[in-house]
């Protein structure tokens, strides 16, 4: 007997597809439906977690370099993406240099801008001298986009050159010319220094070239350099503006510089206003010196003339030897001006005539005077010092204001520094007062908006999700189809037909039955007997599996009890 039971036992355990049959059919759609949500869900999250991190490529690029590209991507079986508004393609972190190296040794991106290289593609045979010098001019084009895209500042660049052709007369030869239109990068712009280096790039590029007829543009169509003389627009005005702030800058940073060191780094501020004179002035004076001493005079030219008119004198004198002897040497002074006049008069004879005409230089000054433009007219300073703050020996902190003699001081070296200058109409004005203490109010932020707990949950968003979906999938489906396919053989004993209790019950009618539920009205014409089996009618209906137990043990001899 305990043989056959050990080997009954045996047989009794079901296998899989038993305990897959004892299952309805909505436990089994159940069971299927929590099973591949549940693998689905782990295969997602397993992805999730391994996807790879996209780096940039390339970006900005032209159509024809990122169709290029993207096609040469698609054949090295490299996966690609797009960036926001298709300016950038992507592809994982970890073969970024990978993919740079060799789409270069294809000769990509090739870039929207040829320079040089033209000349090297190009057929020189057959070539038109007018296809040479264009091919040359969009060489040099190129060129100098691409030097001028090179700033750190510009995004993008294009370069107009007007290069004229030269002919053999060298007045009528005509001056080349430039047009620059840069492109800025966000929040960028040039500054003088770097549109003055762009301006000499091109003029020196082009032999003849003078700076002054290269024109920069920026993409809104704003003229950035100079305009030439003469020509209307504000470009004057916005370099007379940008001067006059440069010049109140720098002389705020002298105040500062000056009094921080004295009153501390927050305690002063200066603001500082300049009047500049921006017009242009020429004067042109000549300056005539008056007579000069005769010692100083410088003789221009001289004329003497000596005539006479009439005959010859008569002879006077004592006739003899005497007379035809020459005359002795004069002891009288030659100077005199009775002898000279006696002496002219003896050679001139009666008619003679001397004039004497003499040129002197006169002295002229011609100055010319040319005004420089952005002369300062007019300077105000103002100065507001912070009260000075003092702590005793208990340690209490007290603020007062500065003392006249203080305040004069602080005076005397902002006039010092600024160049004060009375006659000009400069003013200066310092004064202290008590700086308003900045107070910020701390803004509470929550702990789930917080950086930081934000880019944690943002790590691990993924991964707690699946898991607990997984979970929900795992316990509300799988999970009671397995209880009910884990249950013993004796708890899943079908119900026998009410046909056969009933002949159950009418061979053996001794045979005690459960308790029927209390407290239950039955009609009263019904007798203990056809109670009793209603009863057991109804429990089989209400609980099949308790029933067939009972049977299952009045087959086999056991004691209910």
């Amino acid at each position: 007997m305990p043989a056959a039971t050990a080997i009954s036992a045996t047989s009794l355990q079901p296998s899989l597809g038993q305990r897959l049959a004892r299952l309805d059919q909505a436990q089994k759609i159940r069971l299927a439906v929590g099973v591949v949500l549940f693998v689905v869900i782990g295969v997602v999250g397993l992805m999730m977690g391994r996807q790879a991190e996209w780096r940039v490529l390339y970006a900005n690029l032209a159509d024809k370099d990122g169709g290029a590209i993207v096609a040469q991507l698609s054949q090295m079986n490299i996966p690609y993406q797009y960036g926001a508004g298709g300016g950038a393609i992507l592809v994982p972190a970890d073969k970024v240099y990978d993919t740079r190296l060799k789409l270069a040794s294809q000769g990509l991106p090739k870039g929207s801008v040829t320079g040089f290289e033209l000349m090297d593609t190009a057929n020189r045979f057959g070539m038109t001298q007018f296809q040479e010098r264009l091919t040359f001019q969009r060489g040099l084009e190129g060129e100098l986009t691409r030097s001028i895209q090179a700033l750190s500042s510009v995004q993008s660049a294009r370069v107009h050159l007007a290069l004229p052709n030269q002919n053999g007369f060298f007045r009528d030869q005509q001056k080349p010319s430039a047009s620059v239109v840069v492109g800025m990068n966000a929040g960028r712009t040039l500054d003088r220094a770097q549109l003055a280096g762009i301006i000499h790039l091109v003029s020196s590029s082009v032999p003849e070239m003078d700076p002054k007829a290269v024109s920069v543009l920026d993409d809104t169509g704003k003229l950035l350099s100079t305009p030439p003389e003469g020509a209307g627009g504000m470009g004057g005005d916005a370099q007379q503006l940008q001067h006059v702030q440069q010049i109140e800058q720098l002389y705020s940073s002298r105040i500062l510089d000056i009094l921080e060191p004295v009153v501390g780094r927050q305690n002063v501020r200066a603001q500082v206003t300049a009047e500049l004179d921006f017009s242009q002035t020429e004067s042109t004076s000549e300056l005539f010196k008056p007579n000069q001493t005769p010692e100083s005079v410088a003789i221009r030219s001289q004329q003497l003339l000596e005539s006479n008119v009439g005959t010859t004198a008569p002879a006077t004198g004592v006739p003899g030897a005497v007379t035809n002897q020459p005359p002795g040497p004069s002891s009288a002074a030659i100077n005199g001006p009775a002898q000279a006049l006696s002496a002219a008069s003896a050679s001139l004879g009666a008619n003679g005539r001397k004039e004497s005409i003499i040129n002197y230089e006169v002295d002229k000054t011609v100055r010319v005077v040319r005004g420089g433009t952005g002369m300062i007219k007019r300077i105000s300073a103002a100065v507001v010092l912070n009260h000075q703050t003092t702590t005793d020996a208990k340690g209490k902190t007290t603020t007062a204001p500065m003392s006249d003699q203080q305040l004069e001081k602080m005076t005397s070296l902002v006039r010092e520094t600024i160049g004060f200058n009375k006659d000009r109409g400069d003013s200066v004005n310092v004064v202290t007062a008590p700086f308003a203490a900045e107070k910020l109010t701390p803004v509470a932020v929550p702990v789930w908006q917080q950086p930081e707990v934000l880019d944690l949950a943002r790590s691990f968003a993924w991964p707690l999700g699946t898991v607990a979906l997984a979970a929900l999938v795992l316990l509300g489906a799988v999970r009671p189809a397995l209880k009910t396919m884990a249950r013993a053989p004796s708890e899943r004993v079908e119900a026998p037909p009410a046909g056969a209790l009933d002949a159950i019950e009418a061979e053996q009618p001794e045979r005690p039955l459960l308790a029927a539920p209390a407290a239950r009205s039955q009609p009263a014409e019904l007798t203990a007997s056809e109670l009793a089996l209603e009863d057991a009618r109804k429990l089989t209906r209400d609980n099949p599996a308790a029933v067939a137990n009972i049977v299952k043990t009045w087959i086999n001899g056991e004691n209910p009890a």
